[in-house]
C-alpha cells in the first residue's frame, strides 16, 4: 500500500511542477546563505586561533562551507528539472534521471541536518580549546621580545578590554603565573630579589592584574597591584570591591559569544534542512505522478503520487533484500576470478583409463 497517496490533475501536476521550480531557485539563494554562515564563522574563529589550543574546530564552518555550495548546484539542477516537467512531453528526458536526483537529494538533506546539529555540538570542544589556549596565552603574556609570542600581550589585552573580562576563569589567575618579563624588574630591590627567591620555580608571583582587567565603570581609580592587601589602600575591601575589575574570565565571555552565534547559526541550518525537505517531497510527488501518468498513456488523466510505493517496512525489506543479492553476487564473481586456473586446460599428461588408452574418437565419413 502507497504512503501517502495523492491524486493529481493535469492542471495540479503543471501547478505543482511550477511551485517547486521557484522553490528550488528560493533553494539556491538559501546555499548561498549556508556558504555565507560557514565563511563567516571560520572568519571568526580565525580571528582568535592564536587565544585557542589546536584542536580541530573548523570542521563546522568547512561542512557548512561545503554543504552551501553543493545545495547551490543540487537546487539549480532541480529547479531546471521542474521547470521542464511543467510541460508533460519534457518529462521523458528526465525520466531516468528523477529517482536517482531525489536519492541524492535525500542524503544531502541529511548532511544538512548533520551540518546544524553539529552547530549545537561545538560547545565542549570549543570550550576545552579556549581554556587550553587561554592559559597559554597568558603564561607568553610577558614574552614581548620573543619572536612568535611578542603579539600575545596585545592580543590579550585586546580581547580583554573588548569582552570585559579577566583572566582565564577569573582575576585570580594572574595571581598563579609570571606576567611581567624579568627585564622590567628592579633586582637592586631587595623585595623584588626576596620574591623570586621564594618561588620554587623562581617566578614573580604577586597579587596582580594587567591594565586591560580594570573596569572602565569603577568610581574609583583602577587598583592593579596588591589587590588583595586592604591596608595598601584607603577606604578598600578587596571582596566586595567587585566594580574595580571585570568579574569575569575570559574564557566564559568568549564561549557565550561562539555559543549564541554557534546557536543562531544552527538554528538557520535547521530552517533550511526542514524547507529542503519539503521541497524534496514535493519532487517526488512530481516524479510519482508523471510517471504513473504515463503508464496510463493520456497526458490529461489523473494520476496518483506518493511518497513511497509500498509500505516504510516493505520498503526497507524490498531493499535489504537487493543489498544481499548484490553481495552474493560479488562473492561469486570473486569465486571465480580467484582461481587463475579455472578453464584452463591441463598441459600434463592425461589419464585416459586403467590401461592408459585413449578414447576412440568418431570420425566423419562422407
Amino acid at each position: 500500500m502507497a504512503v501517502l497517496k495523492v491524486k493529481f490533475t493535469k492542471t495540479r501536476r503543471d501547478k505543482l511542477a511550477q511551485i517547486l521550480w521557484i522553490l528550488n531557485w528560493i533553494s539556491v539563494v538559501t546555499g548561498v546563505i549556508l556558504f555565507s554562515l560557514g565563511l563567516f564563522l571560520k572568519v571568526e574563529l580565525k580571528k582568535r586561533e592564536e587565544l585557542m589550543a589546536e584542536k580541530d574546530i573548523q570542521y563546522v564552518p568547512n561542512m557548512l562551507i561545503a554543504v552551501g555550495l553543493i545545495a547551490c548546484v543540487i537546487n539549480f539542477l532541480g529547479g531546471k528539472i521542474c521547470y521542464d516537467c511543467v510541460d508533460t512531453t519534457n518529462f521523458l528526458r528526465w525520466k531516468l534521471i528523477m529517482l536517482p536526483y531525489i536519492v541524492c537529494t535525500f542524503f544531502f538533506t541529511l548532511c544538512v541536518l548533520v551540518g546544524a546539529l553539529m552547530c549545537y555540538s561545538m560547545h565542549w570542544e570549543l570550550e576545552e580549546a579556549l581554556n587550553l589556549g587561554l592559559t597559554q596565552a597568558m603564561r607568553f603574556y610577558k614574552d614581548t621580545d620573543m619572536p612568535g609570542r611578542c603579539f600575545l600581550k596585545h592580543t590579550v589585552d585586546m580581547l580583554q578590554i573588548q569582552f570585559q573580562c579577566c583572566g582565564n576563569s577569573g582575576y585570580k589567575d594572574w595571581f598563579q603565573i609570571q606576567w611581567i618579563s624579568n627585564r622590567y624588574l628592579d633586582m637592586s630591590k631587595k623585595e623584588v630579589v626576596d620574591r623570586l627567591r621564594s618561588n620554587v620555580e623562581g617566578k614573580f608571583l604577586m597579587d596582580g592584574v594587567p591594565f586591560s582587567c580594570c573596569n572602565i565603570n569603577s568610581p574609583r581609580p583602577c587598583i592593579q597591584q596588591q589587590i588583595t592587601n586592604n591596608s595598601a589602600h584607603f577606604n578598600y575591601e578587596h571582596q566586595t570591591e567587585d566594580q574595580n575589575l571585570w568579574m569575569k574570565g575570559c574564557r566564559e565571555a568568549l564561549l557565550e559569544y561562539y555559543t549564541h552565534l554557534l546557536q543562531s547559526i544552527g538554528l538557520t541550518v535547521l530552517i533550511t534542512w526542514l524547507f529542503e525537505l519539503s521541497v524534496l517531497t514535493g519532487v517526488r510527488y512530481l516524479q510519482t505522478s508523471l510517471e504513473n501518468m504515463l503508464r496510463q498513456g493520456d497526458p490529461n488523466s489523473e494520476s496518483d503520487g506518493w511518497l513511497l510505493e509500498n509500505s516504510l517496512m516493505e520498503t526497507a525489506r524490498t531493499n535489504l533484500s537487493i543489498i544481499k543479492s548484490l553481495g552474493k553476487g560479488n562473492q561469486i564473481d570473486t569465486a571465480d576470478n580467484g582461481d587463475p586456473n579455472i578453464d584452463v586446460p591441463s598441459t600434463s599428461k592425461a589419464h585416459y583409463g586403467p590401461d592408459n588408452v585413449p578414447p576412440k574418437q568418431k570420425t566423419e565419413t562422407n
